[in-house]
């Protein structure tokens, strides 16, 4: 049976789609913490290409978003110049996806065209297509949630919009290692601990995203303790855990500390899970193996600090540059623990031309 052999064109561009997808995960992080993700209020698909373009175009830009509950409970002394500025991150957001769709999908309908990647490779790239439209609509329905009543996102909707673009990476992380056919050609090492670290390491990115949402961090800045305790006093009265509680994390503490605690005990399994793992089989996995596995080492050590750090230096909100390199740490970590995954499989997805 033989194997599809596929381009350095197809190779390259399918690295540039991860970029892509990893960029537009970072621009949704900025966009986040610079408040500015309400900044939009209509999702115009072909017109919202185009930004405001003359003084009267951004007065009525500006009109739209004053009647938002955003404007009125939090930023009503924003002047147009701030409006700029918040309106300039999720556009840009917003105009990423829009290029990532240009450079991907153009080039995927001229390649199956001209029939230079096969119908395996077609049935992975459509199913992230399939996910980034999930992730987008999410998207519209997370900002929906913040124009009604709050003046901020709910949570949870923001974080199936993170979780669905963790999917899509995962998915094009998937079809590049099957297209450089990553596997592992011995018998020596299996990829059980492996696959073990990355379910622990997909929950932490669902607390990660509750993080964000509840905006969690800014009410226990501090560490090793959480203001003090161990574990904070909310999360010991039983009559804290309810439904209620969980839902209105913007009223009562316990929904945020409860997130906080949990992804910081994970952080510390995930580290735990890593360096035993570092140690035990640094001079037993095979070349392209190692490298993924010293990755994910020196990346989970930085990315506690990184944590850390970003705790320790709140004063009014999350500092950008440490939430943001915060974030992307953690996207990089669990694709690297991904490619770890599959260098280590037995055989890699059928890509045979026949």
């Amino acid at each position: 049976m033989k194997v599809y052999k596929y381009t350095k064109t197809v190779r390259y561009w399918l690295i540039t789609g991860l970029v892509m997808l990893i960029g537009q995960v970072i621009l949704g992080g900025i966009t986040r913490l610079t408040g500015s993700g309400l900044s939009i209020t209509s999702w115009d698909i072909i017109t919202g290409v185009i930004p405001p373009l003359n003084k009267q175009e951004w007065f009525d830009a500006f009109e739209l978003y004053k009647q938002t509950p955003q404007f009125h409970k939090i930023n009503d002394t924003f002047t147009l110049k701030d409006f700029k500025f918040i309106f300039f991150w999720e556009y840009f957001h917003r105009l990423w996806v829009r290029i990532l769709g240009f450079i991907f999908l153009i080039p995927f309908v001229f390649f199956t065209i001209k029939k230079i990647i096969n119908w395996y490779l077609i049935k992975r790239l459509m199913l992230v297509v399939f996910l980034t439209a999930l992730t987008a609509s999410a998207g519209w329905i997370m900002v929906q949630s913040g124009l009604i009543d709050r003046p901020w996102v709910n949570a949870y909707k923001l974080t199936l919009h993170f979780i669905l673009a963790i999917l899509t990476i995962a998915a094009m992380v998937k079809t590049i290692a099957d297209v450089y056919q990553l596997e592992n050609k011995s018998n020596k090492n299996k990829n059980k601990f492996v696959a073990i670290l990355l379910v622990i390491t997909f929950f932490q990115l669902i607390f990660a995203g509750l993080m964000s949402g509840m905006k969690a961090g800014l009410y226990f800045p501090s560490w090793p303790s959480m203001n003090g305790k161990l574990i904070p006093k909310v999360l010991l009265i039983k009559n804290n855990w309810n439904l209620h509680n969980l839902t209105n994390y913007d009223s009562f503490e316990f929904a945020p500390a409860l997130v906080q605690f949990v992804h910081r005990l994970l952080a510390y399994i995930i580290l735990a899970l890593v360096v035993f793992y570092y140690f035990k089989k640094r001079n037993t996995l095979y070349t392209k193996a190692i490298k993924w596995l010293t990755t994910i080492y020196l990346l989970a050590i930085i990315q506690v600090i990184l944590g850390i750090l970003t705790l320790v230096k709140i004063k009014t909100g999350i500092p950008l540059f440490l939430g943001i390199l915060h974030q992307l740490t953690g996207v990089l970590f669990f694709i690297s623990l991904l490619f770890l995954y599959f260098s280590l499989r037995k055989k890699a997805s059928n890509l045979s031309s026949t």
